[in-house]
This record gives C-alpha cells, structure tokens and sequence, in this order.
C-alpha cells in the first residue's frame, strides 16, 4: 500500500511532467494519509501558486508554516498569495516571520525597495521591465512595455521571489524576477508614435518634457533587445562584437499618457521646439485601466 510520502513524491514526478491536475490529486491524497506532513502542504500551495490559485496557495502554505515555523519558502509563498488577495494582515505577519523588515501598521505595505528588473508574461513572449519595487511581491513598472506585453506604464504588479536570471547594472548583478499578475492597471494608456529626431539629444529632451508632464516615453528602437533564451534566463552578454551604429533620426517610440490628447500636446511642443523634428500619427495600442 502506498504511503503519504509515496504519494507527496509522485505528486512531485506528475508536476514535473506538467500534469498539474494528477498532481493536485496526489498532494491530496499524501494529505489524507499523513495531514501532518509539512512538504505535502507545501508542495500542494506551491502547485496553487503556479495555478494562481490564490486562497488555496494561502490556505496550504499557512499549513506548512504552521507545522514547520522554519520553512522560509512556506512563509514566502504565503506572504504572495496574501498580497495576491489584499490580506495586509497576514502578509504582514509572513514577510516579517521570513525575516523582512516591516514596518507597523495596517493596510498595503508601502516600502521603497529599489529598482528591479521584472520579466512580464514570463510563459509567452516574456519582455523584461524595470519597476519599483514597493514591497516584497509587488512592484509598478516603471518603462513603456510593448503593446505585445498588454502591460502599461504604472501598472501594479505581482511578481514571485525566486530569481529567473539577471542584469548587470554598474557592474554587479541585480536578479530578475516573474511577475505573477496584475494587481491595478494603471490610468495611463499606451500610444505607439513614430518621430524624427535629428540627434539624441533631442529623444532625451521628449522624454524629459514627457516625464515633466506626468507622462512617460520610451524609445523602443534603443530599448528594445531581443535575447536567446540562455540569456534571458541567465546574465545577457554578446553574441558577437557590436559596432557602434550610426544614429537613426526615425524613431519608434512608446508614449504613457492618460489622455491622447495631452500626448499629442507634448508631442507637438517637442516638434516645434528643434529643428528638423517632426511627429508622425499616434496610435493608441493599449488602452487605461479604470480610475476607480
């Protein structure tokens, strides 16, 4: 007769394999036969947490944290999955039992963590931010994504702990995480524009009189980077030598603003002030989120 611990390891073998639904099944089963068994719970909140089960992935690891007080990952996967469903109260109480400083109070946890790079629709055609990290798990984009992505500048999201690769900034190594999902998006669109710019001085000048104005633009014809696979889930290096390019005035650019119009203004201001600039049709390629 199979024992807890035979299935707690075929539930492993089936996740694997990616049969999730037979896995889920096995945990189950581990459960019943030993309930007191911390790695099922955990595993089966694990399961939950890829599923984006979010009230079962805090029910399970709230197990396994209860039954193991030393299983950091249990802690952490539970303080996700409470951010996950606005649970201040346990999420406070997971992130400071793993050992993160948190401050006193009640309600969303307001931190400033840093800038972090975080990799949006990690499953399908991933594209790397960078954000603001505000608490453990949760971080507001702070580039104009692709429209590809369906992500908007400012937008909340969720993102797990685990590292998935890294950047090098100023010479030392900041990890990437995965983003889980989106907790509020944000109240500004995307619009896609296509502008002459003489020199680069003059895409640096847009983008300042963007942010000035409570906008935001990116250059996607500099910023946009297409690596293998190896390097994205690793530390992005070069394939071969780069030659330095010679500067290209058409510019592809990405435009955050809450309204077309505001866009548009600045656009047009830009244009007027430097010679040889000019702006071509903007496009609205992903819409707000709600103000409410």
């Amino acid at each position: 007769m199979a024992r807890g611990i035979d299935w707690n390891e075929r539930g492993n073998k089936l996740e694997r394999a990616g049969r999730l639904a037979e896995a889920e099944a096995a945990y189950e089963k581990a459960l019943r036969l030993t309930p007191r068994r911390p790695s099922a719970w955990y595993n089966l909140g694990l399961l939950y947490k890829r599923t984006r089960r979010w009230g079962d992935s805090l029910r399970c690891n709230l197990r396994a944290a209860e039954l193991e007080p030393s299983n950091e990952a249990a802690w952490w996967n539970l303080g996700i999955a409470a951010t996950a469903l606005g649970d201040w109260k346990q999420a406070r109480r997971a992130w400071s039992r793993f050992g993160v400083p948190i401050p006193e109070g009640e309600g969303p946890i307001e931190l400033h963590l840093g800038a972090v790079p975080i990799r949006l629709n990690p499953d399908a055609r991933a594209e790397v931010v960078w954000c603001q990290r505000i608490d453990p798990a949760r971080a507001v984009i702070s580039n104009v994504p692709l429209p590809e992505s369906g992500h908007r500048y400012h937008d909340l999201v969720l993102h797990d702990g685990a590292p998935t690769g890294y950047r090098e900034v100023d010479g030392r190594k900041v990890p990437v995480f995965d983003a889980l999902a989106l907790l509020q998006a944000s109240t500004h669109a995307t619009f896609r524009v296509a502008v002459e710019a003489p020199a680069e001085g003059d895409i640096d000048a847009l983008q300042e009189a963007l942010t000035d104005a409570d906008m935001a633009g990116e250059d996607w014809t500099a910023s946009v980077r297409h690596v293998c696979e190896a390097c994205s889930h690793g530390t992005p290096h070069e394939h071969a030598p780069v030659t330095p390019g010679v500067w290209l005035r058409s510019r592809d650019l990405g435009v955050a603003a809450e309204s077309e119009a505001e866009a548009e203004g600045a656009l047009a201001k830009w244009a007027a002030a430097g010679k040889g600039r000019a702006v071509g049709r903007l496009a609205r390629v992903v819409e707000a989120g709600s103000r409410n």
